[in-house]
């Protein structure tokens, strides 16, 4: 039997493979799930939901190398139920109220819908929430939330939502889905130091021995990831409070999306900390993020934007040995301990502030970029605390150490995805358990979905009338000297188009048995029981044939 902690993974090529999409935090965070839950997940196999089946190829080598003899399966998209024997979907965004419509027709309990949160200050992912409470999802499905700060921010909303679902149309609201709290995982022997590589890095800063050597690792980028000038100019403010000969250096380590980014970062650290070490290194390449996590003393992750929702970084520091000096800010309220690193105090101004903004983002104003970069520009990181912090860990060498030694520890027991991958199937195993016991669902027509008809249901009322089959005979045109069906359906190309109602080999049997059946013409369901295909099929290419008068109605 198998285990209800599986899931299908909802998979698609965007959320899980960075190397070919594109560095950014939501695929390097799917790239490293699906690589432990390969690794780690009690299963009797491994599906995948995905459109084409050919997608689950590199799926399965990799499973083949990290679990050979566990099987992978590939389930259809457009047949979600193909899933089963297992009972939940796992899909990596928070919005899956498209999914949960395409579950409807086989009716909301057929299976739970688990879904988490990663970046939620995007329109798309707020108004995904609306999407959500709107759509027919129910009691058993999750959005797992990935820290405490992003829980509670979920739940703001979704009052909101409610309270104005109530308001406008008297609604009675049903359960929400699940919000859990689980963090996401790293594999920690991914981020074990590598003395020459750390020894590349300090002769690259030129850092002697006593220096002390502060990094991130992070997308480059001041207005959706950090600010980096309150850096500079707290760096700068403790390098004048070090003693003689010992020099601070900074090293970013990331991916620049543009020029801009580059010359706020690099101008400001000419400028405002002139008396610092500073040098940047190439997110991108594997060999340069080795470098800074092995040859730093500090990693610091000082973020005040909304952008970020949890902060993978840092988990992947401490795995390395590194001591922490970050925000307290969304996830690391939860991940960073007094034990392992400092929080540095961050500040915001209350509700009413920005609404403005927020009504130009939605509004279609203000892009992403401008709301994310105004409410940074909003953000304090204090200063005062955030200087002391670096002083208290640039001339304590000892307390370097024994936070970095904690880290570990506290990556390798709480973070790992040996950790982190049972709590997930603990959840889908609680989540199978509750659609069981609730022993209520509801059912959609298939044709009758309210976020998408069938459009020969929805605009029923253009034609003259609707096309039926019962009792109909349908009889075979005279061909002579016309285009065949073939030559006609090469001319129309529905290839250019990429989609066709129904197979060419299908539409010309379907031609040949009404001719074979002569003058006394054929019925509908004559022809699928003798073709050995559906009724539905039968009647589309029926459909087609008279449109270009290669049958006639009897």
């Amino acid at each position: 039997m198998t285990r209800p902690e599986n899931a299908a993974i909802w998979y698609a090529q965007d959320g899980f493979d960075p190397a070919a999409k594109g560095i950014n935090g939501r695929r390097v965070a799917g790239e490293s799930f699906l690589r432990g839950y390969l690794r780690h997940a009690e299963v009797e196999e491994f599906v995948l939901l995905t459109k084409f089946p050919e997608e689950v190829e590199p799926v399965r080598a990799l499973a083949e190398r990290l679990r050979p003899g566990v099987p992978v399966r590939a389930a259809g998209l457009m047949r979600p139920p193909s899933i089963a024997p297992v009972e939940t979907v796992f899909y990596p965004s928070p919005n899956y109220a498209t999914e949960a419509w395409r579950r409807a027709p086989y009716g909301t309990g057929a299976f739970a819908l688990s879904g988490i949160t990663h970046t939620t200050s995007t329109a798309a992912v707020m108004e995904g929430w609306m999407n959500l409470r709107i759509a027919p999802v129910e009691e058993w499905d999750a959005v797992i939330c990935t820290s405490k700060a992003v829980q509670a921010s979920v739940s703001f909303q979704l009052d909101l939502i409610d309270a104005h679902l109530k308001r406008q149309l008297n609604a009675q609201m049903r359960p929400r889905p699940m919000l859990p709290v689980i963090p996401l995982g790293i594999h920690c022997d991914d981020f074990v130091p590598d003395p020459a590589a750390g020894h590349a890095l300090r002769e690259r800063l030129g850092a002697k021995e006593g220096d002390v050597v502060f990094t991130t690792i992070a997308r480059l980028t001041p207005h959706e990831k950090f600010d980096p000038l309150p850096i500079y100019l707290a760096m700068q403010a403790a390098q004048r409070k070090m003693p003689a000969g010992q020099k601070l250096h900074i090293a970013f380590c990331g991916v620049f999306r543009e020029d801009y980014s580059r010359k706020v970062f690099t101008e400001g650290a000419r400028r405002l900390m002139p008396d610092v070490g500073f040098a940047l290194l190439d997110g991108a390449k594997a060999e340069e993020r080795r470098q800074v996590l092995s040859g730093a003393d500090v990693f610091m992750f000082l973020i005040d934007n909304i952008q970020e929702t949890f902060g993978l970084a840092p988990i992947e520091a401490m795995a390395a040995g590194l001591p922490l000096l970050v925000s307290d800010w969304d996830g690391m309220k939860d991940t960073v301990t007094p034990d392992v690193g400092f929080r540095v105090t961050s500040r915001m101004l209350p509700g009413p502030h920005l609404a403005q903004e927020a009504l130009r983002y939605q509004g279609g104003f203000d892009t992403y970029v401008q709301y994310c970069s105004l409410t940074s520009a909003l953000t304090e990181i204090d200063m005062g605390e955030l200087t002391a912090r670096i002083l208290d860990l640039a001339l304590n060498p000892g307390l370097r150490r024994k936070m970095g030694a904690a880290g570990q520890a506290r990556a390798r027991t709480g973070y790992d995805w040996a950790q982190i991958v049972p709590m997930m199937q603990a959840l889908w195993g609680e989540q199978a358990a509750r659609r069981r016991a609730a022993g209520k669902a509801v059912r959609y027509g298939a044709d009758a979905l309210p976020m998408s008809p069938s459009p020969t249901a929805l605009f029923a009322s253009y034609p003259t009338e609707k096309a039926g089959f019962a009792g109909l005979r349908l009889v075979a045109r005279d061909l002579t000297g016309r285009l065949g069906p073939e030559e006609v359906l090469d001319l129309r190309d529905y290839a250019g188009v990429k989609r066709i109602f129904a197979q060419k080999a299908q539409v010309l049997a379907v031609l040949q048995a009404i001719e074979a059946a002569g003058l006394q013409g054929a019925e509908v369901g004559g022809l699928a029981t003798g073709l050995n295909l559906p009724v539905h099929i039968i009647e589309r290419i029926a459909m087609w044939l008279l449109k270009y008068d290669f049958i006639r109605r009897a």
